[in-house]
């Protein structure tokens, strides 16, 4: 039940909750119910939403490694801090640490960067690397290719509020269009609110609305970064758009380093992380790839879709 109801909580608009306990043949009392439980036990945290990373200006995603040491967790800590942090994984490898950061533009980058580095010359091994994505393929399980995006929805500081609000002010109850208009500094009615909010739904910007969960309650034990190495660097287009059908492939960029593919994995088995390799290599159209086991996920990204 707790994983047919997390699936239903993934949806284009806002999650009716009779419509999805009709579906689950159970009544609204009985899914209010499971889903206390679910909070109660801590297998789901709050309600957000993913958004279109190619609005225009396009959402900028940044992928940061970091050496580090146990003795340092305040860097963690300041880490922590930056709002546009989303990703931050303990990992095992050259680097300890990997941090994924989207930024509304380029200048909200290169204001924090200033920032990043300053955090890092306070470091023990002061020794890290950042690497720019130059393409969304699949985030957090969505295929951007099957998304239509309506090029003529220019987004004003408004709209950027509200997606600010639905994808961080919500909590374990779904937001209102009346509690988005409190929590707007600018001064609008709430039926505005709520024509801007479907607006951005049906101009393909919203891509679905959705819920933290932790996934190691849910039993997906392990999480893997992959870095790929196509045989003909001519391919990565036509390579990355067979990749994003996989469903363990949560998360697919392509970045500008020499393995130019850089996928984020989800399995319930660790041995399942070996099937996707040895699949992976049965294509023929790999050269190599690069893999990094997930310690520790010290801020979750974890509201993809579960298959």
């Amino acid at each position: 039940m707790k994983l047919d109801l997390i699936r239903k909580l993934n949806s284009k608009s806002k999650p009716n909750i009779s419509k999805i306990s009709k579906e689950l043949n159970i009544t609204r009392k009985t899914f209010e119910n499971n889903f206390k439980k679910l909070l109660k036990g801590e297998i789901v945290e709050n309600f957000t939403i993913n958004i279109n990373p190619n609005i225009e200006p396009n959402l900028k995603y940044v992928i940061m490694e970091i050496k580090t040491n146990p003795k340092e967790p305040e860097l963690v800590e300041e880490l922590l801090k930056i709002s546009q942090l989303k990703m931050l994984d303990g990992i095992f490898g050259e680097f300890s640490l990997i941090a994924l950061f989207i930024f509304k533009n380029s200048e909200e980058f290169n204001r924090v960067l200033n920032n990043l580095d300053l955090i890092m010359s306070k470091s023990y091994f002061k020794k890290y690397q950042i690497i720019e994505t130059i393409k969304v393929y699949k985030t957090n399980g969505l295929e951007l290719s099957k998304i239509d995006l309506n090029p003529q929805h220019k987004l004003d500081d408004i709209d950027y509020n509200i997606l600010n609000i639905l994808l961080e002010k919500q909590g374990s109850k779904l937001i209102s269009a009346y509690e988005i208009k409190h929590l707007l500094e600018e001064d609008i009615s709430q039926s505005t609110v709520y024509n801007r909010v479907k607006n951005l739904e049906e101009s393909g910007i919203i891509l679905n609305y959705s819920i933290n969960f932790y996934p190691n309650k849910i039993d997906f034990k392990g999480k893997f970064i992959v870095r790929i190495k196509p045989k003909n660097p001519s391919k990565y287009d036509n390579l990355a758009l067979k990749l994003i059908k996989n469903p363990h492939i949560t998360d697919l960029f392509r970045i500008g380093e020499q393995y130019g593919l850089f996928a984020i994995i989800r399995v319930k088995e660790i041995e399942d992380y070996g099937n996707f390799i040895r699949k992976l290599y049965e294509t023929e159209e790999i050269e190599d790839t690069y893999t990094n086991f997930v310690l520790d996920e010290l801020k979750p990204y974890t509201n993809f879709i579960i298959f």
